[in-house]
């Protein structure tokens, strides 16, 4: 059994990247702090460091140590926080990451579903591009990732599953009312747009839209990964975008946008959720999990 305070030290020292930074950061003398990780590598029976005037490197041993220490150092910062709430009658805390997209296309629903399941819970939500949430469902910042979905093999040892799928249009404000329920890419090469700026999955399917056409990705172009801000600037201008239905569909409802389907549009841009494989979720996780899949419209 590897002591818990070892894997600690080896985590204090990563992060300060040197046995002196770990040192500090703990309070602790050095002789003790370099006993320490001297006496992991002997339990484990592997360097984990190679050492140099400049810092510390990782050997391919310590990578692999060093997601599983911060994987337990977000796990016990999550057990105080979880007794404290359940003395509260709140369920959590539950930390989930995603790409604007499929946060806006999947969470509010589940949220919905979630509070007439079970009450009060505390949910932590944050934003980001597709190759940042593998690295941070590796290092347990986040138990769930909401991405879009059947464009790559999920990184090893994530796996995925698809709950929704939802059709690309050509979203337009009232300035381009004169344009009809359905044209091709081919037509628009005058227009003036506002796409995703991020190189992940959602604009590879944005750009596939426009191979599909064989025409170019437009030169007049503002680049933009605000869900929120294309939106207001589609709304207030001729410029015109692409989303999935269901992120423009509360402006849909109203009328300040309009959506024109798109004739190369013939694949639905699928959404769902990534998690380390074979990996335990929290309560939280699990019911979130849940009411995904009975809410699945597939």
């Amino acid at each position: 059994m590897i002591d818990p305070r070892a894997i600690r030290t080896f985590l204090a020292v990563c992060r300060a990247n040197s046995i002196s930074g770990g040192a500090r950061a703990l309070n602790i003398s050095q002789p003790s702090v370099s006993n320490a990780i001297a006496q992991l590598e002997q339990s484990l029976g592997v360097s984990l460091f190679e050492r140099s005037r400049s810092g510390i490197q990782l050997t391919p041993e310590g990578q692999a140590l060093l997601r599983r220490a911060e994987a337990m150092d977000s796990l016990l910062a999550d057990v105080q926080a979880e007794v404290q709430l359940a003395s509260r009658g709140i369920v959590g805390p539950l930390r989930i990451g995603g790409t604007p997209g499929a946060l806006v296309s999947l969470l509010p629903d589940a949220v919905h579903r979630l509070e007439a399941r079970i009450g009060r819970f505390a949910l932590h939500v944050v934003e980001r591009p597709d190759h940042d949430l593998a690295a941070m469902l590796h290092r347990g910042d986040i138990e769930l990732a909401f991405v879009t979905t059947g464009i790559d093999e999920p990184p090893e040892g994530i796996e995925e599953r698809t709950f929704s799928r939802d059709p690309f249009a050509l979203i337009v404000g009232k300035q381009n009312d004169h344009l009809p329920a359905s044209l091709s890419l081919r037509d628009t090469a005058l227009m003036r747009w506002v796409l995703p700026e991020a190189r992940g999955a959602f604009r590879r399917q944005v750009d596939a839209l426009f191979m599909a056409a064989d025409i170019p990705v437009p030169q007049d172009i503002i680049r933009c990964d605000s869900l929120l801000t294309t939106k207001a600037m589609v709304r207030g201008s001729q410029r015109v975008t692409i989303l999935p239905m269901q992120v423009a569909s509360a402006e849909l409802s109203i009328g300040v946008l309009r959506a024109i389907t798109i004739e190369e549009a013939a694949f639905p841009r699928s959404i769902g959720v990534r998690m380390l494989a074979g990996g335990r979720l929290s309560r939280l996780g699990d019911a979130l999990l849940d009411v995904l899949i009975h809410s699945s419209r597939l």
